[in-house]
């Protein structure tokens, strides 16, 4: 596995770049929770960036390396389910999409015109009118909302369900591998400059060593979120998933204990990627759906010999 970026992979980072560059920072008289522009959904969608994982020469790893450098931003979008779950359904599905669990309220399902509704081992279809969500107040830095019941779903076939289930775990990895690069980024930042004792806190090595394993523990969600968008495996996206679930669980304690009283304040950008994280982190089951996915596609002998 190669991941040295092609000459189109290469264009299309800088290309994102170039887009994200406009929204990097929080805006100084924002102190809310979820943080949104139409704007950056807008211009990904005139630039056809939906569509990265439709195009031979880039395909789902593309994709995934798009979503991962977008997550990073402080404003929150729904691209990870477009860019990497809708090219695997069946039919041009209209975006913007959402995921709805046993009823629970989800992501972006106020603005969303495709909603992915799961009940246990199965996945529907719906596209809902503005009538049949309304908007839930939460703490998790997205626009959340509910789906009123009786709306018509449409059923997947089993192995589709599955499939889409798999890149469910993909978009996952790859969104949450970017909150957590950020997460730890925001963190160092605070660390180099408050002092403590005459000097920065980061120089203390108990500090250092923890920001050192929170460092390894989102490049290892990294790397496992891309080799699961490149193989397109079940194992590899269970493994992503999991490891991204397990190590947000860790980082958030540890960025919000560097910044001590001010990580619990609006006034700094950090919540911005952790309270996204959490929201991620009952997604599909949680740690223990993504660890019973692990021990079935990794290590069932009757899928082995398959």
């Amino acid at each position: 596995m190669d991941f040295t970026l092609t000459t189109d992979q290469a264009t299309l980072a800088t290309a994102l770049d170039g887009l994200a560059e406009r929204f990097e920072t929080k805006p100084t008289e924002f102190h809310g929770f979820a943080l949104v522009d139409p704007e950056l959904e807008r211009e990904l969608a005139e630039a056809e960036f939906f569509d990265i994982a439709l195009m031979p020469e880039l395909g789902p790893l593309s994709a995934a390396l798009a979503v991962e450098r977008l997550a990073r931003l402080p404003y929150s979008a729904e691209i990870a389910l477009s860019m990497l779950v809708r090219p695997h359904l069946a039919g041009e599905l209209p975006r913007p999409f959402a995921l709805v669990e046993s009823g629970r309220p989800g992501r972006f399902v106020t603005t969303a015109k495709t909603i992915l509704v799961i009940e246990g081992e199965s996945i529907g279809v719906a596209h809902p009118s503005p009538e049949m969500v309304e908007p839930v107040e939460s703490l998790f830095a997205y626009p959340m909302g509910r789906l009123r019941t009786g709306i018509a779903v449409t059923p997947l076939a089993a192995d589709e369900a599955s499939a889409i289930r798999k890149w469910i775990r993909v978009a996952l990895a790859a969104e949450a591998s970017g909150l957590l690069h950020a997460a730890v980024a925001s963190a160092v930042e605070h660390i180099s400059v408050r002092k403590q004792f005459g000097r920065p806190i980061g120089t203390f090595q108990a500090l250092r060593h923890r920001m050192a394993e929170g460092a390894v523990l989102a490049g290892g969600v990294r790397w496992l979120a891309l080799k699961a968008a490149w193989s397109g495996d079940d194992g590899d996206a269970a493994l992503a998933a999991l490891h991204a679930q397990e190590s947000a669980t860790r980082i958030i304690y540890d960025v919000h204990q560097m910044l001590g009283a001010m990580g619990m304040t609006l006034e700094t950008p950090l919540h911005l990627w952790t309270y996204r994280l959490k929201a991620l982190l009952s997604e599909l089951g949680g740690r223990a759906g993504q660890a019973n996915a692990v021990a079935a596609f990794c290590f069932d002998p009757a899928r082995a010999a398959d």
